[in-house]
């Protein structure tokens, strides 16, 4: 029986994530159910299954074939790259060390001011507000091959996210409200609002609007030629 995903958890696998620490990612995945974080610590994973850490590749097999069944955007990316990692495939894809939570931000933030650019270099994200004039290399010029844009792709697919969202929930009633609080202007603070009233729902739909992000950001990357790497390693 595995364990759910508290903050506890959440914030050790995060952290296990960012250092790659293989050992302490594989104990976590043992006690609680992989499937809602796979894109959370798909290249974490990859980083232990090429390093072979004992019961890495036993693992990324088993997020493989469920990435495979779920068949969210990014979820193929994400276990080629495992089956790569392993020696079933040749990657194609350059490694990138770039936050895919970062990313998400540049690829779904508001139109107005969204969007933004990666360093190739260092794999930072750069919001489109935080380039000014001042901000630019002045032997730098804007089409330098350092830098990749990021277009701002508006919030319709995390729209998606809360209709499907709901489709997830036991509780009927909690459904029906909160399949009217996310009609019309204003649907994504009324939606949070109404499943602040159930604390646990509210934590299992920020887990599941994140690996979905993640997953599209995933998705893009490997548009672009890239996969994303932890810092610490390839």
């Amino acid at each position: 029986m595995t364990e759910a995903w508290t903050d506890r958890a959440l914030k050790a696998l995060r952290v296990a994530c960012h250092t790659a620490d293989g050992p302490s990612l594989l104990a976590l995945l043992r006690t609680h159910d992989p499937a809602g974080v796979l894109q959370h610590c798909g290249d974490a994973l990859t980083a232990a299954v090429s390093r072979a850490v004992p019961g890495a590749q036993e693992t990324a097999t088993a997020c493989t074939t469920t990435l495979r069944e779920r068949g969210w955007p990014g979820d193929e990316v994400l276990a080629r790259q495992l089956d790569t990692a392993g020696g079933g495939a040749d990657c194609v894809l350059r490694p990138l060390s770039v936050d895919l939570e970062e990313l998400s931000g540049l690829l779904e933030g508001d139109p107005a001011w969204g969007g933004g650019r990666i360093d190739l270099d260092s794999g930072e994200c750069r919001p489109a507000l935080a380039d000014t004039d001042e901000s630019w290399d002045e032997d730098e010029p804007e089409d330098t091959e350092r830098w990749l844009h990021v277009p701002c792709e508006g919030s319709r697919d995390a729209y998606r996210d809360m209709e499907d969202f709901i489709t997830t929930l036991d509780d009927q009633d909690l459904a029906h409200y909160l399949g009217i609080a996310i009609q019309g202007p204003g649907a994504f603070r009324r939606f949070k609002d109404m499943l602040a009233t159930s604390p646990a729902q509210l934590q299992r739909y920020w887990l599941f609007s994140e690996e979905r992000q993640y997953g599209r950001a995933r998705a893009w990357l490997a548009d672009q030629g890239y996969r994303a790497v932890p810092p610490t390693g390839h």
